[in-house]
C-alpha cells in the first residue's frame, strides 16, 4: 500500500480480545487518480506476535464491501463484527441488494475475479465485476456483478447476472444493451472454510476490457 497513512479511510474494522489480530475494511481515497477503474477498497488483516514484537500484514484490493468483508471472515473475523457502522457509504436500496450482499459475503471464496472496473467519474457511479466460478460444475460458472450508486438517495442497488461462457459475459459487459439475464442463478453449494484460490488470469480479449455505455 503505497498510498499516505491520510489518504486511507477506515471504513470497517475488529480487533480480537488478545490484541493479536486486527481486521479492517479501507477506502483507498486515491485510488480514483490512479489507474482508471481500479479497486479502492483494501481487505487488512494483521497478525501480531506478542513475545517476539512483530507482526505480518496480508492484503487485498477487492471492488465491492461485501467481498472484502468475505475476504476477512475466512481469515478468522467473525461475521457479525465487520459490517459497516450506520452512516458509512450507501446504503442498500432493497432487499435484493441486502440478500445478495449476505450470500456475496457467505461464498466469495468460491469465486475467482477476472475483472472489476470502479467508475466514480460520473453522473451514475457503478462498480462491475466478472467472477469465475472455481468449481467447473457450477451452474453459470461467469457471474457479473452490477452496483449502482443513486446520488440523490445515497443509496445503492446490487445486481447479478449469470453466463454460461466467457464469451457471453465479455459481450454483456461490451455492450451493456440488455438487462443482466434474471432471475439470477442459483447460489453455489457451501464448500466449507478454505484458503481462496489465486485470482485466474482471463482470456487475452480481458485485459483492456471497460465497462459499456451506461444507459
Amino acid at each position: 500500500m503505497e498510498s499516505e497513512s491520510h489518504e486511507i479511510g477506515v471504513l470497517a474494522s475488529h480487533h480480537s480480545p488478545d490484541g493479536r489480530t486486527s481486521f479492517f475494511v479501507l477506502h483507498d481515497r486515491t485510488a480514483t487518480w490512479g489507474i482508471p477503474g481500479e479497486p479502492q477498497l483494501i481487505a487488512l488483516h494483521l497478525a501480531r506476535d506478542a513475545e517476539a514484537r512483530t507482526f505480518t500484514a496480508d492484503f487485498v484490493r477487492l471492488p465491492l464491501v461485501s467481498m472484502a468483508q468475505s475476504w476477512l471472515i475466512k481469515r478468522g473475523c467473525p461475521t457479525d463484527v465487520i459490517g459497516l457502522p450506520e452512516g458509512t457509504g450507501t446504503r442498500p436500496a432493497d432487499e435484493a441488494t441486502v440478500a445478495l450482499q449476505r450470500r456475496l459475503m457467505g461464498d466469495g471464496d468460491n469465486f475467482a475475479v477476472l475483472f472489476s472496473y470502479t467508475e466514480d467519474d460520473g453522473p451514475k457511479p457503478e462498480i462491475t465485476v466478472l467472477l469465475r466460478a472455481l468449481d467447473d460444475r457450477a451452474p453459470y460458472p461467469y457471474r457479473v456483478l452490477l452496483q449502482e450508486v443513486d446520488t440523490g438517495t445515497w443509496t445503492h442497488t446490487l445486481r447479478e447476472g449469470g453466463f454460461e461462457t466467457f464469451e457471453a459475459a465479455d459481450a454483456w459487459l461490451e455492450d451493456r444493451d440488455t438487462p443482466l439475464p434474471l432471475p439470477a442463478p442459483p447460489p453455489l453449494r457451501a464448500t466449507g472454510a478454505r484458503t481462496p484460490a489465486a485470482p485466474a488470469h482471463p482470456p487475452a480479449s480481458a485485459t483492456g476490457l471497460r465497462p459499456g455505455r451506461s444507459r
